[in-house]
């Protein structure tokens, strides 16, 4: 098997650049009105395109968002690179912008609202074709000398751009669930997008600190086969093209793909819990007082184990515990996933539906774990 510094080698080899738009803005102290001033990504003649210099990258397991599929960029000033860490989001220098832009699979060119479900597209030399798709918001982060900030933009009705909506929007869409009969079964929903405090919520990790920074760019999460590098590992690729410095371990971290049943199902479980859960639920984050981790190296009562609610209210759906090995059906946290409720859902933000292929997926996990809690 080629060696990591090997395959960084080889792969540096291959890199070109290839200019798809306009370019790359770091704006230090404006927030541009239009999504378009940034010069990441744009809409042009059917496709969406990344800039010279923007790199596309994918998760492990990513976060999920009411069915909506997402493409997300990351840029650094003059290529500077973001230095590696084990375990915490990577430390990215000021003037990165990050991009993570929302979008759905539709029936029909013509838009009516309806959305599918579906897996994220592809990109061809730095396009993406947007026939048969909706472009609905690109969230926009961006690290300043004081810090990160985060930016919500909403994609015109013409699909050309996106305007800054700093107090958040709401699209009034149905989702098409497929069956196996090849149907669809209509779901209404109200998806949010989220303003720019609300943003706040998920990406300050620490209640203390109260401090913004990315979620997605750890290692764990991005140790994964590359989608826009085949062959090759995607912290390889960032490491060829001077995105990222510093020794990496091996094995670094690595979540797994929650939806590959190949893998372990507690694996899958751990990850689908760390993705969607753990920003907030971590002994510094803003649901610390809830006494829940659900990081992938929580276990016990920490990881909810038998562990009684400590202020919950109607949340716990009159079950006794946030997992009861061997009863889902009794467990808080099956039922806080699959409840629509907005004073009992959760996560409380970023999603109106129930994801039901996670539900099944913890239910089933919760299912093989042995004991009980008397």
């Amino acid at each position: 098997m080629m060696s990591r510094l090997a395959a960084v080698a080889l792969f540096g080899l291959s890199l070109a650049a290839c200019s798809q738009g306009p370019a790359p803005t770091y704006h230090a102290d404006e927030n541009p009105e239009h999504l378009s001033d940034w010069g990441m990504i744009a809409a042009k003649d059917g496709a969406l395109r990344l800039s010279d210099g923007v790199t596309p990258y994918d998760l492990a397991t990513p976060l999920f968002s009411d069915y909506a599929l997402k493409l997300r960029t990351v840029w650094t000033p003059d290529g500077a690179p973001a230095v590696y860490d084990p375990n915490d989001a990577f430390d990215f220098p000021v003037g990165t912008v990050i991009t993570k832009t929302f979008y759905y699979p539709v029936p029909d060119n013509e838009w009516t609202g309806d959305v599918l479900t579906g897996k994220e597209r592809k990109l061809y030399d730095g396009e993406m074709a947007l026939d048969h798709l909706r472009l609905i918001e690109t969230r926009v982060l961006v690290h300043r000398e004081a810090g990160w900030d985060a930016l919500p933009y909403v994609w015109n009705e013409d699909q050309t751009d996106a305007v800054l909506k700093r107090t958040g929007d709401v699209k009034r869409l149905t989702l098409i669930r497929e069956n196996d009969a090849g149907g669809g079964r209509m779901e209404p929903f109200a998806y949010l997008v989220p303003n720019a405090n609300q943003c706040v919520g998920c990406h300050a990790d620490n209640a203390t600190t109260k401090e913004i920074k990315p979620i997605g760019p750890k290692a764990r999460h991005l140790n994964k086969a590359s989608s826009f590098a085949p062959g090759f590992n995607q912290l390889d690729h960032w490491l060829a093209k001077g995105l990222l410095t510093g020794e990496i371990e091996t094995p670094a971290p690595r979540n797994v793909d929650w939806s590959d049943e190949a893998e372990p199902l507690d694996a899958r479980a751990r990850a689908y819990l760390d993705a969607n859960c753990s920003h907030c639920h971590n002994p510094d984050g803003p649901a610390d007082t809830s006494g829940l981790n659900l990081e992938p190296d929580a276990s016990g009562p920490a990881m909810g184990n038998c562990k009684a609610p400590i202020a919950a209210g109607r949340g716990t759906g009159g079950r006794p515990y946030d997992i009861v090995p061997g009863r889902p059906d009794l467990s808080i946290t099956v039922f806080r996933m699959d409840t629509t409720d907005p004073g009992a859902m959760m996560p409380e933000l970023g999603r109106a539906v129930a994801h039901e292929e996670g539900v099944a997926l913890i239910s089933g996990w919760i299912s093989e774990m042995d004991g009980g809690c008397g």
